[in-house]
């Protein structure tokens, strides 16, 4: 059974940091698209960071590039993403996502628009909530 669970949300102050944890089983990531996408109350989901070892990707959302860092432990089948120097227009529900797709950049591309497009990925977490305030 393929499941993904997150862990690691929680309150944190204006400037602070927080790390996800996305743990996987039911499958090896290792040649998965990964991913965390993001939904705050009253506004649609969003894709924040999506990485690819098989087509040598990694997209930010412009609104977090320089702050956060999505990595992989395959070892640990586990995805993290560490988040920095929080403001409180991140606070939101944050999902970790992955899929096992062997598409090209370029079929990704055409047919999505980017490798972090919501429409693309199969197996969703539950979310974890973060909330970021003082």
């Amino acid at each position: 059974q393929v499941q993904l669970v997150e862990s690691g949300g929680g309150l944190v102050q204006p400037g602070g940091s927080l790390r996800l944890s996305c743990a996987a089983s039911g499958f090896t990531l290792d040649d998965y698209f990964i991913g965390w996408f993001r939904q705050a109350p009253g506004k649609e989901r969003e894709g924040v960071s999506c990485s690819s070892s098989s087509v040598g990707h990694t997209y930010y959302a412009d609104s977090v590039k320089g702050r956060f860092t999505i990595s992989r432990d395959n070892a640990k089948n586990t995805v993290y993403l560490q988040m920095n120097s929080l403001k409180p227009e991140d606070t939101a529900v944050y999902y970790c996502v992955a899929d096992p797709r062997r598409n090209t950049m370029t079929t990704i591309l055409k047919r999505f628009g980017s490798i972090c497009s919501v429409n693309m990925y199969d197996f969703w977490g539950q979310g974890t909530q973060v909330t970021v305030s003082s």
